[in-house]
């Protein structure tokens, strides 16, 4: 072959990389990944999510990628970030939370969506029944608002002598109303008195410790919200120097040094999610999938902090504990 016509073929050949390399990259299907929260607070949901996928037959950077968006715990930033998403032409949305979910369902009426939120998502308003989602929506359903009532009842078992409890809630949370009746109704129940604390920043988490103090009330219940649960380490901290007993609604409070935790599994929640996820990449309606229920719940108890605390953790809650931190 002359030098020239060598040169051309491989002019043509070198043109057309970029044309296969894009091809090669168009057929392999985008998530768009929505969280309010960060980077930093999101690990055990995208284990989770990654493991689910894998079990479907995906593996990140290999036959699917993602495309991550994160809000900052700043829900004005969402509806922006969805529609980022759908301009995208991402194949499906996972929406990590009830705030997610609405902008990512206000954004798109085709894109699949599959969200994981803490109430029952048809009084939330985002699919017509569990059983029949309508539309293209579906997911998980953590429940929230009962194991928050459970979680109340778990952290009086452990501290039966405190009269008062305190329970902190986000008012810009949607669901704090519906988790605050439900904890209420469960303490008529158990016995203790409830203080509703009200916080949206880090100030007001910190004012609200200091209340607690001043108010002599003898343990608290953090709600399960994306704010708190991105603050892990400032409520852990300021559980132990003001030595209040506190429940949370992650394991993952726990391992860093919190008391005690109830709820769901993280890990496992986003497992199923991404279960959802990949039975949708190969090509399932939103519509014809139920959406799912709370499967698997964990109590966790770290016995270096009770000890810290004075306290003596009973047997009865230690036999059914899924996970004790000496």
């Amino acid at each position: 072959m002359r030098r020239r016509e060598f040169i051309t073929l491989l002019g043509g050949a070198v043109a057309t990389w970029p044309m296969v390399a894009r091809a090669e990259q168009a057929a392999v299907p985008m998530i768009g990944y929505l969280n309010n929260g960060s980077p930093e607070s999101d690990a055990s949901r995208l284990t989770g999510l990654r493991r689910g996928l894998n079990e479907t037959g995906y593996v990140e950077g290999r036959n699917f990628l993602v495309e991550y968006r994160w809000a900052g715990n700043q829900p004005d930033r969402l509806p922006g970030l969805a529609a980022e998403l759908v301009r995208l032409q991402v194949a499906v949305i996972v929406a990590a939370g009830l705030l997610p979910a609405l902008a990512a369902k206000a954004g798109t009426t085709s894109i699949p969506i599959v969200f994981s939120v803490a109430a029952d998502p048809v009084q939330l308003g985002l699919v017509a029944s569990l059983n029949r989602p309508g539309g293209n929506l579906t997911g998980f359903n953590g429940f929230i608002g009962e194991l928050g009532a459970k979680g109340l009842a778990v952290l009086h078992e452990l501290v039966p002598n405190i009269a008062t409890i305190g329970f902190l809630v986000n008012p810009n949370n949607p669901i704090s109303e519906l988790t605050t009746r439900d904890v209420l109704a469960a303490a008529s129940v158990v016995g203790p008195k409830v203080q509703i604390l009200k916080a949206s920043t880090d100030r007001e988490i910190d004012a609200a410790f200091v209340s607690l103090v001043q108010a002599q009330t003898g343990a608290l219940l953090v709600g399960n919200d994306p704010l708190f649960n991105s603050r892990i380490e400032q409520l852990v901290a300021l559980a132990a120097r003001h030595a209040i007993p506190t429940m949370y609604s992650w394991r993952e409070f726990v391992v860093a040094g919190g008391l005690i935790s109830y709820g769901l599994s993280l890990i496992e929640n986003y497992r199923q999610t991404g279960l959802y996820t990949g039975r949708i990449l190969k090509g399932e309606k939103p519509v014809d999938m139920p959406v799912m229920q709370t499967t698997k719940l964990e109590l966790a108890i770290n016995l270096k902090t009770a000890k810290a605390l004075g306290l003596d953790v009973p047997p009865s809650l230690l036999s059914i504990a899924d996970e004790v931190i000496e």
